[in-house]
């Protein structure tokens, strides 16, 4: 079941949010899915002028079960609670803060660790259909240098492999994404959100919903958010479909000798700008191929119980809404 609107006063933050030396975690938190459409809810809702985003997306502080300790893993996972605490330091009196991490609905922590750090944040869940996230999914892994199997197919019949340990890509990060079936069961994962904040915590978006009407399902989070539901940012397609110009570069300039000299070098307070940058250096824009109508088909056979149970979970025909 959706949960709910519930007013906590414009602007007003909660007061569940635990304070330590060196801040107070956020308000609310954009949990996940990955690959729908999180990262344009998390540029608008920063444009509101009664909330405060994390200036980097993606912190990844509250998912220590999907960090493996690494090198690599140590790029992509904030393991500091001062620097994670920090990222809200500038947020205005008064105003609601909030990050994003897609993982952490994938994560069997996030939840718990969420819950210990504020018992009455509000969490947003954006789900879209598994098949089609899986493989957006998997093209993004490519992009980012955690998945070295080009065909999504030969991705798919790699996982028992890779369950064992196997024919793990030697840049990746998370490797546990690399389940890609797991990742697009969501029963569980939603479920966990629901029973540790109840219903009324929580709010569902189905992204193909808001490609439809980006503005109603903003304003329906804002409505949940508890602000001013009125104000409407310029809305336009972010975090479309991506391929690097060049691996090498990028794994250049993510190279332990560069990251610790650029933390050296350049400001903690711009620390959060420089993903972008490196991004925007090495990122071209490409139109990827159809998925193909046989792996569509098994993956839908595959993953139909889990919607089905998800469908009864939430109350909502999600079944007949994504064709399965």
């Amino acid at each position: 079941m959706e949960a709910t609107p519930a007013d906590l006063g414009s602007g007003s933050g909660t007061r569940g949010a635990i304070e330590r030396q060196g801040g107070r975690f956020p308000d609310f938190y954009i949990v996940g899915a990955p690959r729908c459409g999180t990262t344009f809810m998390y540029e608008y809702l920063d444009r509101h002028p009664a909330i405060f985003m994390s200036p980097r997306k993606e912190p990844g502080y509250l998912c220590p079960d999907l960090d493996s300790g690494s090198y690599l893993d140590s790029l992509s996972f904030m393991r500091d609670e001062g620097r994670y605490l920090g990222l809200f330091a500038e947020a205005p009196i008064g105003s609601l803060t909030g990050e994003a991490t897609t993982w952490y609905l994938y994560s069997k922590a996030a939840s718990t660790r969420i819950a210990e750090v504020n018992p009455e944040a509000r969490i947003v869940i954006m789900l879209r259909d598994p098949v089609e996230m899986l493989y957006s999914l998997h093209g993004r892994r490519i992009y980012g240098g955690s998945e070295d199997l080009l065909s999504f197919e030969e991705a798919l019949d790699a996982e028992e492999d890779r369950r064992k340990g196997r024919r793990i890509p030697k840049r990746a990060r998370n490797v546990t994404a690399l389940q890609y079936r797991d990742v697009g069961r969501y029963h569980d994962q939603v479920r966990r959100y629901l029973s540790t904040f109840g219903t009324e915590r929580v709010h569902i978006v189905i992204f193909e919903e808001f490609r439809e009407d980006p503005s109603k399902a903003y304003r329906e989070t804002l409505s949940f958010l508890g602000v001013d539901a009125s104000f409407v940012p310029d809305f336009a397609v972010v975090n479309a479909n991506a391929a690097r110009r060049s691996q090498r570069l990028r794994q250049l300039m993510l190279a332990p000798v560069v990251v610790r000299a650029a933390r050296v070098l350049i400001p903690r307070s711009l620390h959060p700008r420089v993903g972008p940058i490196i991004d925007a250096l090495t990122t071209r824009q490409v139109t990827r191929p159809a998925l193909s109508p046989a792996t569509r088909a098994s993956l839908k056979d595959d993953l139909r119980p889990d919607v089905e149970r998800l469908s009864g979970l939430i109350e909502r025909d999600l079944a007949g809404r994504w064709g399965y």
